[in-house]
């Protein structure tokens, strides 16, 4: 191979490489979530909505097939922002009451009336996150939760962009996105290496051949 072939060969493996190493790093980019309790996070439905940056968010009281649920089970917000728990009519009657954290969350007695609704404006003495749950239905995992401006705990999930897990399994065992881009790191070095011995050596060891002949 001549010498200008093979650097063209090397640095599009070169560049190969390091495709591969930018790929590894959105695959492991993360989204960051309320560390919810499990009590809230078990509701039924399970849906999360971040509302960070809204005036009003409304969550539907009743949802899912039975009735039997809050929609969105979770949501983030930020201080001064008006929550409307809305009545669907659905799954008899239900109430919205905290059961954990540091919102007042108390809509009074439960009620079956469609269109029925509770609002609440959060504040800085709400911050952090708060457990609720429809009193009558608390059994049948009718629970929800509120999360309250910036100053609460997270947990990383999932992945951002691409959907990835965090673990990315290669011939069953798990390998975290970080050693695959140490691993493209080093590939990238050992091709700089080899290009180097190849540009110092290969054609003089080439030359050396053809005299023999």
């Amino acid at each position: 191979m001549k010498r200008r072939d093979f650097v063209r060969t090397a640095g599009g493996a070169t560049a190969a490489v390091a495709a591969s190493a930018g790929a590894t790093g959105t695959a492991a980019a993360q989204e960051v979530e309320p560390d919810w309790p499990s009590a809230a996070s078990g509701g039924n439905v399970g849906s999360y909505t971040d509302a960070r940056g809204q005036d009003e968010v409304t969550i539907s009281v009743g949802a899912g097939s039975s009735g039997l649920a809050f929609d969105p089970t979770l949501v983030w917000v930020d201080e001064g922002t008006t929550i409307v728990w809305e009545w669907t009519g659905n799954g008899g009657d239900h109430n919205v009451v905290a059961q954990e954290g540091p919102a007042s969350l108390d809509s009074g007695s439960a009620v079956g009336e469609e269109g029925y609704t509770y609002e609440y404006e959060t504040t800085g003495e709400d911050a952090g996150i708060t457990h609720y749950a429809c009193v009558p239905h608390t059994a049948v995992g009718m629970h929800g939760g509120i999360a309250v401006g910036e100053d609460v705990a997270t947990v990383e999930v999932g992945g951002a962009n691409t959907g990835w897990p965090e673990d990315i399994a290669y011939v069953g065992v798990p390998l975290h996105a970080h050693w695959v881009g140490i691993s493209a790191i080093l590939g990238i070095g050992l091709t700089f290496v080899f290009t180097f011995y190849m540009l110092k050596y290969g054609e003089s060891a080439h030359t050396g051949h053809g005299g023999a002949r």
